[in-house]
């Protein structure tokens, strides 16, 4: 299956909102999911695992953005710590940022990204002995291991871009992500009503042959 990055947004925000994440955030998860796809990473799997844990889940955002940053169910969202990464972007000059337990860490780069645009600086993020920078529009062609959960992640302002990935325009999501989805994104869909189904294409209850 072969999706525009249009379509994966849109079914990325829907389905993040099913999960009963806030609409902000749900537009911050179609951004990132977006972003990783055109760099040719699966954004969709990244946030289809992330979701598949944290679907309804509360106590995910970080108790503190002090010291090492955790969440009080003792892991935390990429999506939320994410968001607090761009947040927090102007601390990066003023040291490392180290977060603990980590859904879904590749959630992590667009946001890291977002940081480096803010700063005008690159920004490198490490997870499992792989470090990745990025500029905030280009990343580094080096392997990032796909992680359910990132022990610790760590991210610094800094770094070189090698050899930059080529961009993409188009994804491929495994079906089941892509089926899982989709299935999440039918919750925010309204239930037909008498009333909906009256109002719909077709006859309805009326024969004016």
């Amino acid at each position: 299956m072969s999706f525009a990055l249009n379509e994966v947004e849109a079914t990325a925000k829907k389905a993040t909102r099913g999960a009963a994440y806030t609409w902000g955030l749900a537009e911050e998860a179609s951004k990132a999911t977006r972003w990783l796809c055109a760099q040719g990473m699966d954004g969709c799997a990244a946030l289809a695992g992330l979701l598949r844990k944290t679907d309804r889940a509360t106590d995910m955002a970080p108790v503190s953005l002090d010291g090492n940053w955790h969440g009080a169910s003792g892991r935390l969202c990429a999506l939320i710590a994410g968001a607090s990464l761009s947040d927090c972007a102007y601390r990066l000059p003023q040291g490392e940022i180290h977060m603990e337990n980590v859904i879904a860490p590749q959630l992590l780069i667009p946001f890291a990204a977002a940081a480096a645009r803010q700063l005008g600086q690159p920004v490198t993020i490490g997870w499992g002995g792989v470090e990745i920078a990025t500029d905030g529009s280009r990343l580094d062609a080096a392997d990032m291991p796909t992680t359910a959960i990132a022990e610790t992640v760590t991210v610094r302002l800094g770094g070189q871009i090698g050899q930059p990935v080529a961009q993409h325009s188009r994804a491929t999501p495994d079906v089941n992500d892509w089926t899982y989805l989709n299935e999440l994104a039918g919750r925010t869909y309204a239930p037909a009503t008498e009333e909906s189904r009256l109002k719909g294409a077709g006859a309805g209850l009326s024969d004016n042959d």
